[in-house]
């Protein structure tokens, strides 16, 4: 590290102005991430139930609310983890770090959206949507506080969260949930889950072990564990949309729900190759960056499209 590095990190946070800290309070916020809750839809479209005003309204209003609670939890958690962050080469560039948020903004505005979110939930949707808010709100700042130092059940924490946003869209709006919907859900997640974990564990093994301070739970880790857990959880993923899909048959021209799963398997199976080479990164940084995989995403969508509207 460099003297110029040295004094940068070392020298006080400096004093936020007042457009910088609405900024870095967005910023915190982590929009990026807020196309994972575009899972929001995932139950209502698999139930065919998208095409109505209400429900369309219905989905925007979780998918808010969903973001809401998720931006509490990256509030926090940067608010707890400044000082640590502030000795990271990247993450001393996050605002709380960096002094363009003061920790105690991050902490209030941190927890007044973790209050705020669940109790809009119950007001302007259902109860069991806003214990479904309450509860992934709550493991998420255990997560933060501890369960990410816990073998196992980080993974697990992790693809919870991927669950719940695929289970809160169909609470949202009483739809009953197919057993192997939440399957796939789940161990699809879980399959994306450890592939990252993977890759960041291939990439801390080529640098020596200098990357473990990004996830020191990574050094209790084994590649060949990480390894066997995608490996696994992709084929019970695949295994249970098959079953899913055979599981109704439809009037159609064409068995869409059927031929769907020859464009799951290809996108599981493209998805592995980034997994395999270590370069599986943030799920979503991965179908948008590769373009194979995302025409293979718009395929089935299409097919489950076709499916769902029955042509």
């Amino acid at each position: 590290m460099t003297l110029l590095e040295q004094q940068q990190r070392s020298a006080p946070p400096r004093r936020p102005g007042p457009i910088s800290l609405p900024l870095g309070l967005l910023k915190t916020a982590r929009p990026r991430q807020w196309v994972k809750n575009v899972l929001v839809v995932a139950a209502p479209a698999a139930a065919g139930e998208l095409f109505t005003r209400q429900t369309a309204v219905q989905l925007v209003l979780v998918f808010c609310l969903f973001t809401a609670a998720a931006s509490a939890v990256y509030l926090i958690n940067d608010a707890r983890d400044a000082e640590a962050d502030r000795a990271h080469p990247d993450k001393c560039r996050r605002p709380v770090a960096a002094g363009q948020v003061p920790v105690p903004v991050a902490y209030a505005v941190g927890g007044l959206l973790a209050v705020l979110a669940p109790a809009a939930a119950a007001f302007l949707c259902t109860p069991m949507t806003s214990a479904l808010l309450t509860g992934y709100v709550g493991m998420q700042l255990a997560y933060c506080i501890s369960l990410k130092h816990v073998l196992v059940v980080d993974l697990v924490v992790v693809t919870t969260g991927f669950l719940m946003r695929a289970m809160i869209g169909g609470v949202a709006l009483d739809i009953p949930l197919s057993r192997w919907f939440l399957i796939t859900t789940g161990f699809g997640a879980l399959f994306m889950v450890s592939a990252k974990r993977y890759s960041e564990s291939v990439r801390m093994a080529d640098a020596d072990g200098e990357l473990g301070a990004t996830r020191a739970l990574l050094t209790e880790y084994t590649t060949g564990y990480l390894r066997f857990v995608w490996q696994l959880a992709a084929g019970v993923a695949v295994l249970a949309y098959c079953l899913w899909a055979m599981e109704e048959g439809g009037t159609g021209l064409l068995p869409w729900r059927q031929l769907s799963m020859v464009a799951f398997i290809l996108a599981i199976l493209r998805y592995a190759v980034f997994a395999d080479r270590g370069t599986a990164g943030a799920p979503e940084d991965v179908v948008l960056r590769d373009k194979p995989l995302a025409l293979i995403a718009l395929v089935w969508v299409g097919m489950y499209g076709l499916a769902v509207a029955d042509l």
